[in-house]
């Protein structure tokens, strides 16, 4: 005999939905509405195939293990339950774009943000009233995470976020992209290329009456175009370039794992003409 505080079976509930809607064969069923039935488990929906959109928002769903071949479902609506868990639910679920985990008791923010490593089209997440949204620098982690999303919380991420999501989880990145200039990698100051004795150059002196602008005045000629290249080089505006010193800053699992305050990082400033 069934617990009556199980709720209603999801078998009974579907099978009324789809009669409703005079459904009669699995693969016709690409929506299935099941909020708001007071469910406390869902039977295992494989059978619909092309699934793409799942409502079971306002149930009492604990754990969700209803989706194992579910791989098209688009847009997922579980918030509003009692979710403490998502582990091995979720990850196959690839083309998701669409995932509301709002109002949950979701706890253990790496394991859950995990979970949405796969999702590259993901762009709409919402995961506020769990109690991983109270971590430390939750949005951020979740921004670094998950970058594909570009709503999360009902808040657009914008591009201050996103960088500065990457300088503090992916250190590794920023430091590659900091020796990065004019679409090459610089290996140190243009004297290395460019040494003050190759700056020499012999300039002809020409008869001031047979110089008509000043762009003859001010530019000599000179004997080969190497000389030429090499002395407008010269003239070029310096270029100073800043970045931030994050070998001092600790990571992520430090900063996790440690109540101690830490420095700001240190400016670095590069100057290159």
């Amino acid at each position: 005999m069934a617990d009556p505080d199980d709720g209603p079976s999801s078998d009974e509930t579907i099978s009324q939905l789809l009669k409703q809607r005079g459904i009669k064969k699995n693969k016709d069923v690409d929506q299935l509405y099941l909020a708001s039935k007071s469910l406390t488990h869902v039977t295992d929906l494989s059978r619909f195939a092309y699934l793409r959109i799942l409502w079971l928002n306002g149930n009492r769903l604990r754990r969700l293990n209803c989706l194992q071949q579910n791989y098209m479902i688009e847009e997922l609506h579980l918030h509003d339950n009692e979710l403490i868990e998502i582990s091995g639910a979720l990850r196959h679920l690839t083309c998701l774009k669409v995932l509301m985990l709002q109002n949950n008791q979701l706890t253990k923010l790496e394991r859950v943000v995990r979970e949405f490593s796969r999702m590259q089209s993901l762009h709409t997440l919402n995961l506020f009233n769990n109690p991983i949204a109270q971590e430390q620098d939750y949005r951020l982690f979740v921004i670094q995470s998950v970058p594909s999303v570009t709503l999360l919380d009902r808040q657009e991420v914008g591009k201050s976020e996103r960088e500065l999501s990457n300088r503090i989880y992916d250190q590794d990145k920023e430091k590659i992209k900091d020796t990065v200039a004019f679409g090459r990698r610089s290996q140190g100051p243009p004297s290395i290329y460019f040494p003050a004795e190759n700056n020499q150059r012999t300039i002809h002196s020409t008869d001031s009456k047979f110089i008509g602008n000043s762009f003859m005045r001010d530019n000599p000629p000179y004997e080969t175009e190497e000389e030429a290249i090499a002395a407008r080089r010269m003239k070029k505006s310096l270029i100073v370039y800043t970045t931030f010193d994050w070998a001092k800053v600790p990571r992520i699992e430090e900063r996790r794992q440690s109540n101690k305050a830490f420095d700001s990082p240190e400016l670095i400033t590069h100057v290159y003409r």
